[in-house]
């Protein structure tokens, strides 16, 4: 039963947590925590592929490893929501589009998709 919980909320409560530092980066009002990781060298691509690729490991264990034509479904859906937010910033004036994000979450959905949760 414990593992059954832990394995709704702790991808759920990891992607309420990417979603709010979504919704604060959309929005104008930055806070100090962006600021913070904006003057770190490619701190905003360390970031992406951080905070992707744990999304990806705690999904894959939420979803008991289950694979999608050869590729965790987690990772599939993780990557699918990076690329799709990623695409909406095109339509956000105080956001900015960039394949380098993209691939950043490439990498580190990747590399968090080779560790398992047990």
């Amino acid at each position: 039963m414990k593992t059954k919980i832990l394995k709704i909320t702790l991808p759920l409560g990891f992607f309420i947590f990417i979603s709010s530092i979504i919704f604060v980066a959309d929005s104008v009002n930055y806070n100090f925590a962006l600021h913070w990781v904006g003057a770190i060298p490619y701190g905003d691509k360390i970031g992406h592929a951080v905070l992707y690729g744990i999304m990806a490991l705690l999904l894959n264990y939420g979803l008991s490893y289950k694979k999608f034509k050869s590729v965790p479904l987690g990772s599939f859906l993780v990557l699918l929501f990076a690329i799709v937010e990623e695409f909406s910033q095109i339509y956000i004036p105080s956001r900015t589009f960039d394949v380098k994000d993209i691939l950043a979450d490439i990498i580190g959905v990747a590399l968090f998709s080779l560790w398992r949760i047990k």
